[in-house]
């Protein structure tokens, strides 16, 4: 296992910027997650890691090692795939076996290193079936074990849950996660998933447009978000963003506008809101609307216990006081970046 480490990685495409400047210390057994949308240039950083794309400028080294110029076969990691690349002819156990055989290793230290693989991930029994008998959560193991097998110093996760449904995904997250604990092996996880990002993460690298916005635990992320960018991409509903003196920014997440009678302690700011619908969730009710005297960039929300009696009484079209915990505000000024104040 080992330590990743990039300065100032950049990759060009003709004219187009992919990556943008990254920096990024992981350290060893750390599981980062790199969380941006589509196209932000999370995955070609990715297979600048691990070889497969040469950046144009910057340097890469791994275990305290530059590998700018090493092949991918010789820089100790594994990546999987997003479809996982499995040879549909290939047995279970040929799929695990196929990159040791390409270092012509002996037959019986493969067989050894197979079986350990695959009994570490839980697929013994399905060593000879093929791709097509198995599920998807199935499939993704085998793929695991497939990287696992070289006994990587890091492996790299790109999109590794998008082709299972919603209720194999939360399973499968829980089985990488434990899976990565056990072993300690530095991982990189690239998703567009914030869910994904935020229930196994260590840490999370925001990417956007080839760059880093910011790098902090899920906790610093979701609190503290270093600009709109990471405030608006992260959390569901996001940030609620508006227009605030100066031409600066005010933010506050949907779960701390409450009415005003259910804010409990501490200095508040109060707001007349309008209500426009309600969204009843089961463990809370979702209210959108709009704030009186301010510009928003999007509609705003707030986060409700649903049985409570003060959630119970909004009705759209009627205004409402609610208020924001003063501890529980954040500043960003006119361009878009947080400020200290809080």
């Amino acid at each position: 296992m080992a330590a990743v480490l990039t300065r100032d990685i950049v990759k060009t495409f003709g004219e187009i910027t992919a990556v943008n400047g990254i920096s990024l210390t992981v350290p060893d057994a750390e599981f980062m997650v790199l969380l941006g949308p589509s196209g932000c240039g999370k995955t070609t950083f990715l297979r600048i890691i691990c070889g497969l794309d040469q950046q144009t400028s910057g340097d890469l080294l791994i275990g305290g090692r530059i590998v700018n110029d090493i092949p991918p076969r010789a820089r100790g990691v594994a990546m999987m795939f997003q479809s996982y690349g499995l040879y549909p002819h290939y047995t279970v156990r040929n799929n695990i076996a196929f990159p040791l055989r390409t270092q012509r290793l002996p037959r019986d230290e493969i067989e050894k290193k197979v079986q350990w693989a695959s009994q570490l991930l839980g697929i013994g029994h399905l060593l000879d079936r093929r791709p097509r008998q198995l599920s998807g959560g199935e499939r993704q193991r085998v793929a695991l074990a497939r990287a696992l097998v070289r006994e990587p110093t890091a492996l790299l996760l790109d999109e590794p849950l998008s082709n299972l449904d919603a209720k194999l995904r939360t399973s499968a997250r829980q089985e990488i996660k434990n899976f990565q604990q056990r072993v300690g092996l530095t991982t990189i996880y690239v998703t567009h998933d914030q869910v994904e990002a935020m229930g196994m993460g260590d840490r999370i690298a925001v990417i956007d447009h080839g760059r880093v916005r910011q790098v902090g635990t899920p906790k610093e992320i979701y609190d503290d978000p270093a600009d709109l960018f990471v405030a608006t991409f992260v959390g569901a509903p996001p940030m609620n963003i508006v227009t605030h003196n100066g031409g600066g920014y005010l933010g506050f997440r949907p779960e701390n506008f409450l009415p005003t009678d259910m804010i409990e302690n501490g200095a508040a700011t109060e707001f007349s809101f309008r209500v426009d619908r309600s969204e009843y969730l089961g463990s809370e009710r979702i209210v959108y609307g709009v704030m009186d005297g301010f510009d928003s960039k999007q509609p705003i929300t707030a986060k409700l216990p649903p049985a409570h009696v003060a959630a119970e009484r909004i009705r759209p079209g009627e205004w409402h006081p609610f208020a924001v915990k003063n501890s529980a505000l954040r500043h960003f000024d006119k361009n878009g970046n947080r400020t200290s104040r809080h």
